[in-house]
C-alpha cells in the first residue's frame, strides 16, 4: 500500500521560506505522479506543482513560478516543494498525492484532484504579515 507523508511546514514570516517533504512508501512501479495541492480556509483545493517520478518532468501554478520549486530524490522515494519568498496568501495546508496509473504528469493535473487517489494528510503551512 502506497503511503505519503508530508512535513516541513509550520509558522513563517513574509517573505520566508520553507522546504515541505513528502515521503513515499509502498511504491511497487518508478512510473508515478507526485502533485502538491494546498486549501486555504473556506477556499477549493488548489494545483500547486506536479511532477513525474520517471523524467522529473515539472509543472506550477502560473501565480507561484519563480517562487516555489519542486524536486525529488528518487531513492528516497521524496518530493520536496521549496518555497519562497512567502506571502501571507500562501497559507493553506499543503498535501501531496499520488498517481500511480499514470507515469508522465500534465500541466491539467493541477485542476484536477481527482485524478490523484493517494493522499497524505497534509502539512500547516501559516505565513503572517
Amino acid at each position: 500500500e502506497v503511503q505519503l507523508v508530508e512535513s516541513g511546514g509550520g509558522l513563517v514570516q513574509a517573505g520566508g521560506s520553507l522546504k515541505l517533504s513528502c515521503a513515499g512508501s509502498g511504491f511497487t512501479s518508478d512510473d508515478y505522479i507526485i502533485a502538491w495541492f494546498r486549501q486555504a480556509p473556506g477556499k477549493d483545493r488548489e494545483g500547486v506543482s506536479s511532477t513525474s517520478n520517471s523524467d522529473h518532468t515539472t509543472y506550477y501554478r502560473d501565480s507561484l513560478k519563480g517562487r516555489f520549486t519542486i524536486s525529488s530524490d528518487n531513492a528516497k522515494h521524496t518530493v520536496y516543494l521549496q518555497m519562497n519568498n512567502l506571502k501571507p496568501e500562501d497559507t493553506a495546508v499543503y498535501y501531496c498525492a499520488a498517481d500511480l496509473r499514470r507515469s508522465v504528469a500534465d500541466y491539467s493535473d493541477l485542476s484536477a484532484p481527482n485524478r490523484f487517489d493517494i493522499w497524505g494528510q497534509g502539512t500547516q503551512v501559516t505565513v503572517s504579515s
